[in-house]
Protein backbone atom coordinates (compact mmCIF):
# COMPACT_ATOMS: atom_id res chain seq x y z
CA UNK A 1 0.00 0.00 0.00
CA UNK A 2 1.36 3.42 -0.97
CA UNK A 3 1.92 6.13 1.64
CA UNK A 4 -0.96 8.15 0.12
CA UNK A 5 -3.32 5.17 0.11
CA UNK A 6 -2.37 4.30 3.68
CA UNK A 7 -3.05 7.90 4.72
CA UNK A 8 -6.49 7.92 3.07
CA UNK A 9 -7.34 4.57 4.66
CA UNK A 10 -6.27 5.82 8.08
CA UNK A 11 -8.36 8.99 7.81
CA UNK A 12 -11.41 6.96 6.76
CA UNK A 13 -10.91 4.59 9.67
CA UNK A 14 -10.60 7.43 12.19
CA UNK A 15 -13.76 9.04 10.82
CA UNK A 16 -15.80 5.88 11.50
CA UNK A 17 -14.36 4.94 14.89
CA UNK A 18 -16.62 5.31 17.94
CA UNK A 19 -15.24 8.16 20.02
CA UNK A 20 -14.63 5.90 23.01
CA UNK A 21 -12.31 3.78 20.85
CA UNK A 22 -10.72 6.86 19.29
CA UNK A 23 -9.72 7.99 22.79
CA UNK A 24 -8.19 4.60 23.51
CA UNK A 25 -6.17 4.38 20.28
CA UNK A 26 -2.54 3.61 20.92
CA UNK A 27 0.12 6.10 19.94
CA UNK A 28 1.24 9.51 21.15
CA UNK A 29 -1.31 11.73 22.84
CA UNK A 30 0.15 15.21 22.35
CA UNK A 31 -2.55 17.13 24.20
CA UNK A 32 -2.63 14.80 27.20
CA UNK A 33 1.17 14.98 27.34
CA UNK A 34 0.99 18.78 27.37
CA UNK A 35 -1.60 18.84 30.16
CA UNK A 36 -0.15 16.03 32.31
CA UNK A 37 2.30 18.34 34.16
CA UNK A 38 -0.65 20.38 35.42
CA UNK A 39 -2.15 17.18 36.82
CA UNK A 40 1.17 16.13 38.33
CA UNK A 41 1.51 19.54 39.99
CA UNK A 42 -2.00 19.34 41.48
CA UNK A 43 -3.30 22.32 39.54
CA UNK A 44 -5.68 20.35 37.32
CA UNK A 45 -7.67 17.31 38.44
CA UNK A 46 -8.38 16.07 34.91
CA UNK A 47 -9.73 16.98 31.49
CA UNK A 48 -11.36 15.65 28.35
CA UNK A 49 -10.37 17.39 25.13
CA UNK A 50 -11.77 17.08 21.63
CA UNK A 51 -10.56 18.40 18.29
CA UNK A 52 -12.82 18.14 15.24
CA UNK A 53 -13.16 19.40 11.70
CA UNK A 54 -16.50 20.01 10.06
CA UNK A 55 -16.56 16.36 8.95
CA UNK A 56 -14.95 14.26 11.66
CA UNK A 57 -13.43 14.08 15.11
CA UNK A 58 -9.65 14.16 14.77
CA UNK A 59 -8.74 13.67 18.40
CA UNK A 60 -10.34 12.81 21.73
CA UNK A 61 -8.05 12.64 24.74
CA UNK A 62 -8.35 12.27 28.48
CA UNK A 63 -5.91 13.19 31.21
CA UNK A 64 -5.99 12.99 34.99
CA UNK A 65 -8.91 12.12 37.21
CA UNK A 66 -12.66 12.52 37.33
CA UNK A 67 -12.36 11.76 41.06
CA UNK A 68 -8.96 12.46 42.58
CA UNK A 69 -9.57 10.80 45.96
CA UNK A 70 -10.87 7.60 44.37
CA UNK A 71 -8.17 7.66 41.65
CA UNK A 72 -10.97 7.36 39.10
CA UNK A 73 -9.58 8.24 35.69
CA UNK A 74 -11.24 10.80 33.45
CA UNK A 75 -13.16 8.98 30.69
CA UNK A 76 -14.16 10.10 27.19
CA UNK A 77 -17.83 10.09 28.22
CA UNK A 78 -17.38 11.93 31.52
CA UNK A 79 -20.09 14.53 32.11
CA UNK A 80 -19.48 18.14 33.04
CA UNK A 81 -21.60 21.06 34.20
CA UNK A 82 -21.02 23.35 31.22
CA UNK A 83 -22.57 26.41 32.92
CA UNK A 84 -22.57 29.40 30.53
CA UNK A 85 -21.71 27.21 27.56
CA UNK A 86 -25.49 26.65 27.73
CA UNK A 87 -25.98 30.19 26.40
CA UNK A 88 -25.14 29.58 22.72
CA UNK A 89 -27.31 26.45 22.78
CA UNK A 90 -30.27 28.51 24.00
CA UNK A 91 -29.58 31.18 21.41
CA UNK A 92 -29.37 28.58 18.63
CA UNK A 93 -32.81 27.34 19.65
CA UNK A 94 -34.22 30.87 19.53
CA UNK A 95 -32.60 31.49 16.15
CA UNK A 96 -34.51 28.49 14.80
CA UNK A 97 -37.68 30.46 15.51
CA UNK A 98 -36.11 33.51 13.84
CA UNK A 99 -35.47 31.38 10.75
CA UNK A 100 -39.12 30.31 10.80
CA UNK A 101 -40.27 33.94 10.90
CA UNK A 102 -41.83 33.52 14.35
CA UNK A 103 -39.39 35.85 16.12
CA UNK A 104 -37.52 38.93 14.89
CA UNK A 105 -34.34 40.03 16.63
CA UNK A 106 -35.24 43.70 16.19
CA UNK A 107 -38.62 43.29 17.90
CA UNK A 108 -39.12 44.53 21.46
CA UNK A 109 -39.07 41.73 24.02
CA UNK A 110 -42.45 43.00 25.24
CA UNK A 111 -44.03 41.86 21.97
CA UNK A 112 -43.55 38.28 23.13
CA UNK A 113 -43.52 38.82 26.91
CA UNK A 114 -46.04 41.55 27.87
CA UNK A 115 -44.71 41.69 31.44
CA UNK A 116 -41.83 43.83 30.09
CA UNK A 117 -44.15 46.63 28.93
CA UNK A 118 -43.46 49.90 30.72
CA UNK A 119 -40.08 48.82 32.11
CA UNK A 120 -38.11 51.84 33.25
CA UNK A 121 -34.38 52.56 33.38
CA UNK A 122 -32.35 53.91 36.31
CA UNK A 123 -31.42 57.54 35.57
CA UNK A 124 -29.86 58.38 38.94
CA UNK A 125 -29.03 56.35 41.98
CA UNK A 126 -27.32 56.89 45.32
CA UNK A 127 -27.85 55.84 48.93
CA UNK A 128 -30.74 58.26 49.34
CA UNK A 129 -32.70 58.06 46.12
CA UNK A 130 -33.28 56.33 42.81
CA UNK A 131 -34.66 58.24 39.85
CA UNK A 132 -36.28 56.30 37.02
CA UNK A 133 -37.18 57.37 33.52
CA UNK A 134 -38.49 55.83 30.36
CA UNK A 135 -35.71 54.27 28.23
CA UNK A 136 -35.06 55.61 24.75
CA UNK A 137 -36.33 52.30 23.44
CA UNK A 138 -37.53 49.13 25.14
CA UNK A 139 -35.16 46.19 25.23
CA UNK A 140 -35.04 44.32 21.93
CA UNK A 141 -34.52 40.63 21.36
CA UNK A 142 -31.06 41.43 20.00
CA UNK A 143 -30.23 43.15 23.31
CA UNK A 144 -30.92 40.08 25.43
CA UNK A 145 -28.87 37.93 23.03
CA UNK A 146 -25.84 40.25 23.14
CA UNK A 147 -25.83 41.35 26.82
CA UNK A 148 -26.69 44.95 25.97
CA UNK A 149 -30.20 45.05 27.46
CA UNK A 150 -29.59 46.71 30.82
CA UNK A 151 -30.95 43.67 32.67
CA UNK A 152 -28.98 42.67 35.75
CA UNK A 153 -27.00 39.43 35.98
CA UNK A 154 -29.72 37.69 37.97
CA UNK A 155 -32.81 38.35 40.08
CA UNK A 156 -32.79 38.56 43.89
CA UNK A 157 -35.06 35.48 43.96
CA UNK A 158 -32.35 33.37 42.29
CA UNK A 159 -30.60 32.43 45.49
CA UNK A 160 -29.09 30.48 47.10
CA UNK A 161 -29.11 28.63 43.75
CA UNK A 162 -30.15 29.64 40.24
CA UNK A 163 -32.58 26.81 39.51
CA UNK A 164 -35.21 27.14 42.26
CA UNK A 165 -38.17 28.62 40.37
CA UNK A 166 -39.98 27.95 37.09
CA UNK A 167 -38.57 29.88 34.15
CA UNK A 168 -41.73 32.00 33.81
CA UNK A 169 -41.46 33.08 37.44
CA UNK A 170 -37.83 34.10 37.14
CA UNK A 171 -38.43 36.05 33.94
CA UNK A 172 -41.36 37.94 35.47
CA UNK A 173 -39.01 38.95 38.28
CA UNK A 174 -36.56 40.43 35.76
CA UNK A 175 -39.36 42.50 34.24
CA UNK A 176 -40.35 43.85 37.66
CA UNK A 177 -37.04 45.67 38.16
CA UNK A 178 -35.82 48.74 36.26
CA UNK A 179 -33.06 48.44 33.70
CA UNK A 180 -29.59 49.26 35.00
CA UNK A 181 -28.67 51.28 31.92
CA UNK A 182 -30.02 52.37 28.53
CA UNK A 183 -30.24 49.45 26.10
CA UNK A 184 -27.27 49.44 23.67
CA UNK A 185 -25.24 51.86 25.80
CA UNK A 186 -23.23 49.23 27.69
CA UNK A 187 -22.31 45.56 27.70
CA UNK A 188 -23.12 43.71 30.91
CA UNK A 189 -23.02 39.94 31.01
CA UNK A 190 -26.51 38.84 31.99
CA UNK A 191 -27.94 35.44 32.81
CA UNK A 192 -31.29 37.20 33.01
CA UNK A 193 -31.14 38.13 29.33
CA UNK A 194 -30.48 34.61 28.06
CA UNK A 195 -33.07 33.16 30.45
CA UNK A 196 -35.54 35.64 28.96
CA UNK A 197 -34.66 34.28 25.51
CA UNK A 198 -35.50 30.81 26.80
CA UNK A 199 -38.90 32.05 27.96
CA UNK A 200 -39.58 33.56 24.52
CA UNK A 201 -38.94 30.09 23.07
CA UNK A 202 -41.63 28.68 25.35
CA UNK A 203 -44.22 31.35 24.54
CA UNK A 204 -43.68 31.35 20.79
CA UNK A 205 -43.31 27.59 20.28
CA UNK A 206 -45.97 26.51 22.76
CA UNK A 207 -43.53 23.96 24.18
CA UNK A 208 -41.60 23.87 27.42
CA UNK A 209 -38.15 25.32 26.82
CA UNK A 210 -36.43 22.06 27.75
CA UNK A 211 -38.72 20.05 25.45
CA UNK A 212 -37.96 22.36 22.53
CA UNK A 213 -34.23 21.81 23.05
CA UNK A 214 -34.66 18.06 23.33
CA UNK A 215 -36.89 17.75 20.26
CA UNK A 216 -35.24 20.26 17.97
CA UNK A 217 -31.56 20.04 18.94
CA UNK A 218 -30.44 17.30 21.29
CA UNK A 219 -32.19 14.26 19.81
CA UNK A 220 -31.62 15.13 16.13
CA UNK A 221 -27.96 16.06 16.73
CA UNK A 222 -27.32 12.94 18.80
CA UNK A 223 -26.49 14.97 21.93
CA UNK A 224 -27.59 12.07 24.11
CA UNK A 225 -25.83 13.23 27.29
CA UNK A 226 -26.87 16.89 27.25
CA UNK A 227 -29.46 17.56 29.94
CA UNK A 228 -30.56 19.74 32.84
CA UNK A 229 -31.37 16.67 34.90
CA UNK A 230 -28.70 13.96 34.63
CA UNK A 231 -30.11 10.54 35.47
CA UNK A 232 -28.51 8.07 37.88
CA UNK A 233 -26.26 6.56 35.19
CA UNK A 234 -25.15 9.99 34.02
CA UNK A 235 -24.61 11.25 37.57
CA UNK A 236 -22.14 8.41 38.05
CA UNK A 237 -20.16 9.84 35.10
CA UNK A 238 -20.05 13.46 36.30
CA UNK A 239 -16.50 14.64 36.92
CA UNK A 240 -15.96 15.98 40.42
CA UNK A 241 -15.43 19.72 40.79
CA UNK A 242 -12.30 21.20 42.39
CA UNK A 243 -10.82 24.46 43.56
CA UNK A 244 -7.62 25.51 45.28
CA UNK A 245 -7.32 24.86 49.00
CA UNK A 246 -7.32 27.87 51.32
CA UNK A 247 -3.51 27.88 51.52
CA UNK A 248 -3.30 27.33 47.71
CA UNK A 249 -1.03 24.30 48.22
CA UNK A 250 -3.36 21.77 46.60
CA UNK A 251 -6.84 21.27 45.14
CA UNK A 252 -9.93 20.09 46.99
CA UNK A 253 -13.31 18.76 45.93
CA UNK A 254 -16.27 21.14 45.97
CA UNK A 255 -19.94 20.91 45.05
CA UNK A 256 -21.41 23.10 42.32
CA UNK A 257 -22.87 25.83 44.53
CA UNK A 258 -25.12 27.35 41.87
CA UNK A 259 -27.32 24.25 41.54
CA UNK A 260 -29.75 22.53 43.88
CA UNK A 261 -29.17 18.88 44.73
CA UNK A 262 -30.11 16.15 43.95
CA UNK A 263 -29.51 16.93 40.31
CA UNK A 264 -32.16 14.50 39.05
CA UNK A 265 -34.96 16.21 41.01
CA UNK A 266 -37.51 17.22 38.36
CA UNK A 267 -39.94 18.57 40.96
CA UNK A 268 -37.75 21.14 42.68
CA UNK A 269 -35.13 21.99 40.05
CA UNK A 270 -35.94 23.98 36.94
CA UNK A 271 -34.04 24.51 33.67
CA UNK A 272 -31.69 27.47 33.45
CA UNK A 273 -31.21 28.56 29.80
CA UNK A 274 -28.20 30.71 30.71
CA UNK A 275 -26.19 28.04 32.49
CA UNK A 276 -27.89 24.85 33.62
CA UNK A 277 -26.80 22.15 31.20
CA UNK A 278 -24.58 19.12 31.73
CA UNK A 279 -22.85 17.63 28.70
CA UNK A 280 -19.89 15.70 27.30
CA UNK A 281 -17.05 16.60 24.97
CA UNK A 282 -18.64 14.54 22.21
CA UNK A 283 -22.01 16.29 22.46
CA UNK A 284 -20.50 19.78 22.53
CA UNK A 285 -18.29 18.80 19.61
CA UNK A 286 -21.37 17.89 17.56
CA UNK A 287 -22.96 21.25 18.33
CA UNK A 288 -19.75 23.03 17.34
CA UNK A 289 -19.51 21.05 14.10
CA UNK A 290 -23.07 22.02 13.22
CA UNK A 291 -22.17 25.69 13.54
CA UNK A 292 -18.88 25.23 11.70
CA UNK A 293 -20.87 23.70 8.84
CA UNK A 294 -23.06 26.81 8.68
CA UNK A 295 -26.04 25.29 10.50
CA UNK A 296 -26.12 21.82 8.91
CA UNK A 297 -25.12 18.46 10.37
CA UNK A 298 -25.66 14.89 9.24
CA UNK A 299 -27.72 15.94 6.24
CA UNK A 300 -30.17 17.97 8.35
CA UNK A 301 -30.33 21.76 8.46
CA UNK A 302 -30.80 23.22 11.92
CA UNK A 303 -30.05 26.88 11.27
CA UNK A 304 -29.76 29.06 8.20
CA UNK A 305 -26.31 30.31 7.30
CA UNK A 306 -27.58 33.83 8.00
CA UNK A 307 -28.59 32.84 11.55
CA UNK A 308 -25.19 31.27 12.20
CA UNK A 309 -23.48 34.39 10.87
CA UNK A 310 -25.47 36.57 13.27
CA UNK A 311 -24.64 34.31 16.20
CA UNK A 312 -20.94 34.20 15.41
CA UNK A 313 -20.18 37.75 14.28
CA UNK A 314 -20.07 40.91 16.35
CA UNK A 315 -23.47 42.30 17.30
CA UNK A 316 -22.45 44.68 20.08
CA UNK A 317 -22.42 48.40 19.08
CA UNK A 318 -19.17 49.68 17.60
CA UNK A 319 -18.79 52.18 20.45
CA UNK A 320 -18.40 49.36 22.98
CA UNK A 321 -15.08 47.58 23.52
CA UNK A 322 -16.71 44.17 24.04
CA UNK A 323 -17.13 41.97 20.97
CA UNK A 324 -20.07 39.62 21.37
CA UNK A 325 -22.38 38.01 18.86
CA UNK A 326 -25.66 36.32 19.73
CA UNK A 327 -24.69 33.85 22.44
CA UNK A 328 -21.01 33.77 21.51
CA UNK A 329 -17.95 35.82 22.30
CA UNK A 330 -16.33 36.82 19.01
CA UNK A 331 -12.59 37.29 18.71
CA UNK A 332 -11.46 38.10 15.21
CA UNK A 333 -11.70 34.93 13.15
CA UNK A 334 -12.87 32.72 16.03
CA UNK A 335 -15.95 32.45 18.21
CA UNK A 336 -16.52 30.57 21.42
CA UNK A 337 -17.76 30.49 24.97
CA UNK A 338 -16.59 29.37 28.38
CA UNK A 339 -18.32 28.19 31.51
CA UNK A 340 -18.01 29.12 35.18
CA UNK A 341 -16.11 25.92 35.99
CA UNK A 342 -13.57 26.46 33.19
CA UNK A 343 -15.12 24.48 30.33
CA UNK A 344 -14.67 26.03 26.89
CA UNK A 345 -15.46 25.71 23.21
CA UNK A 346 -13.62 27.59 20.48
CA UNK A 347 -14.47 27.43 16.78
CA UNK A 348 -12.15 28.68 14.05
CA UNK A 349 -13.93 28.70 10.65
CA UNK A 350 -10.78 29.73 8.75
CA UNK A 351 -8.76 26.86 10.18
CA UNK A 352 -11.79 24.58 10.12
CA UNK A 353 -11.43 23.39 13.71
CA UNK A 354 -13.68 22.90 16.73
CA UNK A 355 -11.80 22.78 20.05
CA UNK A 356 -13.62 21.49 23.14
CA UNK A 357 -12.06 21.70 26.61
CA UNK A 358 -13.92 19.99 29.44
CA UNK A 359 -12.78 20.40 33.05
CA UNK A 360 -14.48 21.14 36.38
CA UNK A 361 -12.52 23.80 38.17
CA UNK A 362 -14.15 26.40 40.42
CA UNK A 363 -11.02 28.50 40.72
CA UNK A 364 -7.41 27.74 39.85
CA UNK A 365 -5.16 27.45 42.89
CA UNK A 366 -2.41 29.49 41.22
CA UNK A 367 -1.65 31.31 37.99
CA UNK A 368 -0.48 28.09 36.33
CA UNK A 369 -4.16 27.24 35.96
CA UNK A 370 -4.58 30.13 33.56
CA UNK A 371 -2.04 28.48 31.25
CA UNK A 372 -3.99 25.24 30.79
CA UNK A 373 -6.60 26.31 28.24
CA UNK A 374 -4.06 28.27 26.13
CA UNK A 375 -1.76 25.21 26.25
CA UNK A 376 -4.57 23.02 24.93
CA UNK A 377 -5.56 25.45 22.19
CA UNK A 378 -1.98 26.02 21.04
CA UNK A 379 -1.17 22.30 20.97
CA UNK A 380 -4.37 21.46 19.13
CA UNK A 381 -3.69 24.07 16.45
CA UNK A 382 -0.06 23.03 16.12
CA UNK A 383 -0.86 19.34 15.74
CA UNK A 384 -4.16 19.45 13.86
CA UNK A 385 -4.31 22.89 12.20
CA UNK A 386 -4.05 23.40 8.48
Amino acid sequence: MSILSRSIFTCALVATLPLSLLAQESGPKPIAAKLQPFVDNHVLAGAVTLVATRDKVLDLETVGYADVAAKKSMEPDSLFWIASMSKPITVAALMMLVDEGKVKVDDPVEKYLPEFKGQMVVAEHDDNHTLLRKPKHPILVRNILSHTSGLSFKSPIEQPTLDLFPLATRVRSYASYPLMFEPDSKYQYSNAGINTAGRIIEVVSGQKYEDFLENRLFKPLGMKDTTFWPNAEQIARIAKSYKGTKDKSNIEEVQVDQLKYPLDDHQNRFPMPAGGLFSTAEDIGRFGQMLLRGGEYGGKRYLSEAAVKQMTSRQTPAALKESYGFGYAVNGATFGHGGAYSTNISVDPQMGLVLVFMVQNAGWRNDDGKKILPAFNATAVKVFGK
